[in-house]
C-alpha cells in the first residue's frame, strides 16, 4: 500500500504522511480508544479530497475525517486515511449580515468565527467546553450544543447549507428545497437523485413513520444525537404537511462524517446576547437537591444552567490554572449550579436576579448563592469548561471514562433519572462524576474505572449496557451531544428499535455504498470494549527515571495523564502560552498532545532496551520550547517540558549529544571563562568575521546576535558592595539574593539594580556561594549535572530560608527551578520542598511586601511613565503576572499594562539554533512583537526574562527593561 500511496503523493496539492510517527499520533483521539491508520493526509483543496476518494473507492480504504480530534466517542479514529482539514480549510469565506449568516470551511475555529463576527453583532450561538479550539466541522458532524443550547439550540439547528462530496466524488449542495424540488431531485440518474429517492420510499411509508415515531427519543429533547436524524426529516416536508422546508442538512448534522465529505458550510447566526450578565453560583449539599432545583431555576429566563460535582470541583484544587477560578466556592458543596442571566438593562438584570435569589432562598435546596459579575464570570465559567480535561488529573490508572457521559432526558424526567442512575451506580459500587448541562437535561456521568484491568473493561460494558436500558426507560437519548461513534453505536438498536436501525443501515448503505466514509461508527459498529487505548492486563513497562515522577506514579503515567482534549490546540489568537510550536506550525505533530501521546506509545510498545531510544522521539520533542505552559493550561497539568528534559537524558544514553547541546549545556562554564577576560570575549562574539565562525561552529542563526559578557560579573560586584556599604536595614525580613548565571555573567547591571532597590527600601540582603540554577543542563537533558547542582544548593540553603528570611531570584527560568524541577531531582525531598516554600521571584517578593505594607509609594518618583509588560512563561506557569504588574504600579504615576502574549519565542538556546530561527520569530510575531511596535516610543517595555529580551530586541530593536531596573531607577 506505500506503493500506492507514493503515487497518490504525486499528484496531491497538500501532505500525505505514512511514518510511523504520524500514524501514532492520529490512533487516538479524546476518546478510550486507538485504531493505527493506514496514513494521514492534509488535504489543500477539493480536487484533494476527490482523489482521496477515489483512492478510498479503488484500494478498498476508508476516510477518517478530523478537525480537532476532540472526540469523546471515537469518531475520530479508524484504521483507513485520517483526512485532516484543521490546516488549510480553515477560510472564513463570506458572511451576509442583513441574512444573518456566514458560509465557512471545515476547519475554522468556533471561537475564531465568533471573534471574527464580533465587528457586525452576531455570533455563531452552539459553544463546547472546547469551543477555543473545536472547528466548525467537527461540531456539524457531532451536532454539537454546549452551554447556551437552552437559549440558542443546537448545531443542527443552525446549518443552512452544506457543500459535499458524495462517495463518488461528485459535488452537492444541500439545503432547504421546496417539495417540488424535492421531487425533481428523486428523478437526478445520479447518486444525488437515487439519496432522495431511498429517503422519500423510506420516509413516505406508514409504518416506518409509526415505528420512527414510537422509538426516536422524545421530541422534547433538543440535544439528541442518537442515530441518524431521521425522526428529524420526518417531520419536514413532503412527509408532514405543515412541516418546515426539507433540508438534508438536518440528516447529515451529527452523522460524524459517515455519509458525504464536507467542504463548505453556510450558519445561521444570531445577534450578539445581551450585553449585561450575570451568574448565581448555587451551592448544594447534595446531588439530589441540586438536580431537584434544576426544574425551579428553568423557570426563571436562564442563558445558562451548568452543574459541577464535587468530584471536578476537587480537581480543580490541584490545577495551577483553575485553582484561582475557585475564588467564589464556599465551604465543599457536593454540587454548584451555574445560573446564568442576561440583559440590555443593568436595572432589569437586578430584578431578574433578586427574582431567582428568592426563588431559590424559598426553596430552600441550596445553601450559598453568591452573584458574581464581570471578569467573575469568565473565571468561573473557566472553571466549568476546564471540567473535562480535569478529570484526567486523577492520579492512577483508575479514570473517569466516556461511555455514559452524554445522557440526556426530558427535563421534567431528570430528577428521577438521575436517583435511578445512582442507584445503578451504587450497586456497582461506582461514585460517578457529575457535571454539565443541567439546564438542557444532560448531564455528564462518568464512571470511574481502570480499562487496563479486564474486570473493569467488563464493568464499562455492562455499565453502558444497563445505562443505555435505563435511557430508553425514559426514552430518552444516549448521546445528547458527543455522538455515537464506537462508545454508544453498538446500542443504538436498543434505543430506536431493530426496524429503525435497519432504516439507519440503508441510509450509510446509499449514501456510501463501498462503505469509505469513517465506517464502524453509527451503523456496523465494532463491539465498544475492543480497539481500546491500553492492552487490557498488560504487564506494565517499569522505567527508571532521573526524575522523580511518583506524583504521577512514573513517567508512562505522567503521559498517560493526556486524555486528548486538545487544550493545547488553540489558535494563537487566543489567551495563555500553550503550545507554542503548534501555534507557528498548525502540525498535530507540535502539539503537547502529541508529545505525550508519543511518549506513551514508545515506552508502552518498543521492544528496544532503551524505549526512549526513538528517533520519532527526537523528532516529536524537536519543536517543544519548554516553555512550561502546559505543566498550568493543560487541564490535566500534562508536564512535557519535564517529559522532554527525561528523554533527552535518556536519548542520550544510547545517542551521543551533539557539540551545539554540549556547548549549551556547559554555557555557564563558557561564560565564566569569558568573564575573565570580558572585553576580548565580547569583541570575538561580536566581531562579524569572528562571530560568523562561531555561528557556524555552533550552529547559531546568522540572523541573531550573541549575548555579551558584562564588564564585570555580579559576584565581584556583590562582594565589594558588601564590603565598601554598611546600609541601613529597616525591614525584618533578610533577603537572600539568588546569583544566577545569566544575571551573573551577561547582565549584571540588572543584579546591581536589584541590590540597590533591596537595600535603598531598608532590607537585610546577604549572599553566599552558590552553584548556577542548572538551567542550561535541565533544558538539554543533562540531568546529572542538574542534579548535582539541586542537591548541591538545597544543601546551601535548607538550613538559612523560613518566613523570616527568604531566598529572591532575578530571572524567573533560574528561581523558579527552585520551585519546580529541584523537587524532582533533589535526594533530599523534603528539604528541597520546605525550600521551595520560602524561594521567591524578586516580582513576587517586593508584591507581598507591598501587600503588607512595608513598602509604599512614598519611595518612588512622581514622574509619569506607560509601560508595557511581557512576563516569561515561567513566571506565567509557576508563580503569576500580576506580581510584576504590582510593582510596576506602585509608583503613582506609572501606568503599566500587560501585553496578552504567549511565549516570545526565544525560550534559552530554542530561538538561536539556525533550524528553530524561523518559527522562533513566528512565534514572536504572534503577539509580543506588534504589541512592541505598537507601542509609543516614549513607552518603557519590560520584560523579566533574559532570553525575551534578546527576542524582542532582534525582533522589533526595541530596548527592552527588566522590572527590577525600571524600578531601581524609579526611586527617589
Amino acid at each position: 500500500m506505500k506503493t500506492k500511496l507514493e503515487q497518490l503523493k504525486k499528484t496531491f496539492a497538500g501532505t500525505i504522511f505514512y511514518d510511523d510517527l504520524h500514524r501514532i499520533l492520529y490512533a487516538t483521539d479524546a476518546s478510550v480508544y486507538r485504531k493505527l491508520p493506514l496514513a494521514v493526509a492534509y488535504p489543500k483543496n477539493t480536487t484533494d479530497l476527490q482523489l482521496l476518494i477515489n483512492f478510498a473507492n479503488t484500494y478498498h480504504t476508508s476516510l477518517i475525517p478530523r478537525t480537532a480530534g476532540t472526540s469523546l466517542a471515537g469518531q475520530c479514529v479508524g484504521e483507513g486515511i485520517i483526512v485532516d482539514v484543521s490546516k488549510h480549510f480553515t477560510k472564513i469565506i463570506s458572511v451576509d449580515e442583513q441574512a444573518k449568516t456566514v458560509t465557512v470551511q471545515p476547519g475554522v475555529v468556533r471561537d475564531a468565527l465568533n471573534n471574527h463576527l464580533q465587528s457586525v453583532n452576531l455570533f455563531f450561538g452552539p459553544n463546547t467546553s472546547t469551543s477555543n479550539r473545536c472547528m466548525i466541522g467537527g461540531m456539524v458532524g457531532n451536532n454539537s450544543s454546549g452551554t447556551t443550547s437552552i437559549q440558542y439550540g443546537v448545531t443542527r439547528d443552525k446549518v443552512l447549507e452544506m457543500d459535499v462530496l458524495l462517495s463518488d466524488g461528485s459535488e452537492v449542495t444541500f439545503g432547504e428545497i421546496t417539495v417540488d424540488e424535492f421531487h425533481q431531485k428523486r428523478q437526478l440518474q445520479t447518486l444525488e437523485g437515487s439519496i432522495y429517492q431511498k429517503i422519500y420510499n423510506m420516509l413516505s411509508d406508514e409504518a416506518n413513520q409509526r415505528e420512527i415515531l414510537a422509538e426516536f427519543p422524545k421530541a422534547a429533547i433538543h440535544r439528541r444525537n442518537t442515530g441518524y436524524a431521521i425522526d428529524e426529516l420526518l417531520r419536514l416536508q413532503p412527509f408532514s404537511t405543515d412541516g418546515a422546508t426539507f433540508n438534508m442538512c438536518k440528516l447529515l448534522s451529527g452523522s460524524e462524517g459517515t455519509l458525504a465529505f464536507t467542504t463548505k458550510i453556510k450558519l445561521q447566526l444570531d445577534d450578539l446576547q445581551p450585553a449585561e450578565s450575570c451568574v448565581v453560583a448555587a451551592h448544594y449539599n447534595s446531588i439530589e437537591d441540586c438536580l431537584e432545583s434544576v426544574s425551579l431555576t428553568m423557570q426563571h429566563n436562564l442563558y445558562t444552567c451548568e452543574m459541577m460535582d464535587k468530584i471536578i470541583l476537587d480537581c480543580t484544587k490541584s490545577n495551577l490554572a483553575q485553582a484561582k477560578n475557585r475564588f467564589f466556592v464556599k465551604g465543599d458543596p457536593q454540587a454548584i449550579l451555574l445560573l446564568e442571566l442576561r440583559s440590555n438593562s443593568k436595572d432589569d438584570l437586578e430584578i431578574q436576579s433578586e427574582k431567582l435569589l428568592a426563588s431559590l432562598e424559598k426553596e430552600g435546596k441550596s445553601y450559598h448563592y453568591p452573584v458574581l459579575k464581570g471578569e467573575e464570570i469568565a473565571k468561573a465559567m473557566e472553571l466549568r469548561k476546564a471540567g473535562l480535561g480535569l478529570l484526567g488529573n486523577i492520579v492512577g490508572d483508575k479514570k473517569a471514562v466516556a461511555c455514559i457521559e452524554d445522557t440526556a432526558v426530558a427535563l421534567e424526567d431528570l430528577a428521577a433519572y438521575i436517583s435511578e442512575f445512582t442507584q445503578l451506580m451504587d450497586n456497582y459500587e461506582q461514585k460517578a462524576v457529575y457535571y454539565a448541562h443541567a439546564g438542557a437535561g444532560e448531564l455528564h456521568l462518568r464512571p470511574i474505572l481502570n480499562l487496563k484491568k479486564k474486570e473493569d473493561v467488563v464493568l464499562f460494558r455492562k455499565i453502558t449496557h444497563d445505562v443505555a436500558k435505563l435511557v430508553k426507560k425514559y426514552n430518552g437519548s444516549f448521546s445528547g451531544e458527543h455522538g455515537d461513534g464506537i462508545v454508544r453505536a453498538e446500542f443504538i438498536p436498543i434505543m430506536i428499535g431493530e426496524k429503525n436501525y435497519e432504516l439507519l443501515k440503508e441510509i450509510k448503505a446509499v449514501f456510501d455504498p463501498n462503505t469509505i466514509f469513517n465506517p464502524g461508527k453509527i451503523v456496523d459498529a465494532a463491539k465498544m470494549d475492543t480497539s481500546l487505548r491500553y492492552e487490557i492486563d498488560r504487564e506494565e513497562p517499569e522505567i527508571e527515571t532521573i526524575f522523580d515522577f511518583s506524583d504521577s506514579e512514573g513517567i508512562l503515567r505522567a503521559a498517560e495523564k493526556c486524555n486528548g482534549s486538545g487544550d493545547c490546540r488553540k489558535p494563537a489568537s487566543f489567551s495563555g502560552a500553550m503550545c507554542p510550536s503548534y501555534r507557528a506550525t498548525t502540525n498535530e505533530k507540535d502539539t503537547t498532545r502529541a508529545r505525550a501521546n508519543a511518549l506513551r506509545e514508545f515506552l508502552t510498545v518498543s521492544e528496544k532496551e532503551n524505549k526512549f531510544n526513538h528517533t520519532e522521539l527526537k523528532e516529536v520533542f524537536d519543536l517543544c520550547l519548554s516553555c512550561k505552559a502546559c505543566a498550568s493550561e493543560c487541564p490535566s497539568n500534562v508536564d512535557v517540558a519535564a517529559l522532554k528534559a527525561e528523554f533527552l537524558y535518556q536519548y542520550y544514553k544510547s545517542n551521543k549529544p551533539t557539540f551545539r547541546d554540549k556547548s549549551f549545556a556547559f554555557s555557564t562554564k563558557s561564560n565564566r571563562l569569558a568573564s575573565t577576560f570580558p572585553s576580548l570575549s565580547n569583541f570575538v562574539k561580536t566581531n562579524g568575521f569572528t562571530s560568523k565562525i562561531i555561528k557556524k561552529t555552533l550552529g547559531v542563526a546568522v540572523e541573531r546576535d550573541l549575548p555579551t559578557n558584562s564588564k564585570k560579573t555580579l559576584e565581584k560586584i556583590i562582594q565589594k558592595s558588601f564590603k565598601t556599604a554598611s546600609p541601613k536595614v529597616t525591614k525584618t525580613k533578610k533577603v537572600y539574593l539568588f546569583n544566577d548565571e545569566f544575571t551573573n555573567y551577561l547582565e549584571s547591571d540588572i543584579g546591581q539594580d536589584a541590590l540597590v532597590l533591596l537595600v535603598q527600601l531598608g532590607y537585610d540582603v546577604q549572599y553566599v556561594k552558590h552553584k548556577e540554577s542548572g538551567r542550561t543542563f535541565i533544558s538539554k537533558g543533562f540531568l546529572e549535572e542538574a542534579k548535582k547542582v539541586a542537591n548541591a544548593n538545597v544543601e546551601i540553603f535548607k538550613n538559612l530560608l523560613n518566613n523570616d528570611a527568604v531566598l529572591v531570584g532575578i530571572e524567573p527560568s533560574a528561581i523558579l527551578t527552585f520551585r519546580d524541577e529541584y523537587i524532582r531531582l533533589a535526594d533530599d525531598k523534603t528539604a528541597a520542598k520546605q525550600l521551595s516554600e520560602h524561594v521567591y521571584l524578586l516580582e513576587e517578593f517586593l508584591a507581598e511586601e507591598i501587600k503588607l505594607g512595608a513598602i509604599t509609594s512614598e519611595a518612588f518618583t512622581e514622574e509619569a511613565k506607560d509601560i508595557k509588560v511581557h512576563v516569561h512563561c515561567y513566571q506565567k506557569s509557576l508563580s503569576n503576572q500580576k506580581c510584576t504588574f504590582d510593582i510596576l504600579n506602585l509608583p503613582k504615576n506609572y501606568k503599566p499594562t500587560i501585553i496578552a502574549s504567549g511565549c516570545c519565542g526565544m525560550a534559552g538556546s530554542f530561538g538561536y539554533e539556525k533550524e528553530h530561527y524561523e518559527i522562533s520569530m513566528n512565534i514572536g510575531e504572534h503577539s509580543l512583537f506588534p504589541a512592541v511596535r505598537n507601542a509609543a516610543a516614549t513607552t518603557i517595555i519590560a520584560a523579566n526574562g533574559t532570553s525575551c529580551r534578546h527576542q524582542i530586541k532582534d525582533g522589533t530593536s526595541r530596548e527592552a527593561l527588566h522590572p527590577i531596573t525600571v524600578l531601581r531607577r524609579a526611586l527617589v
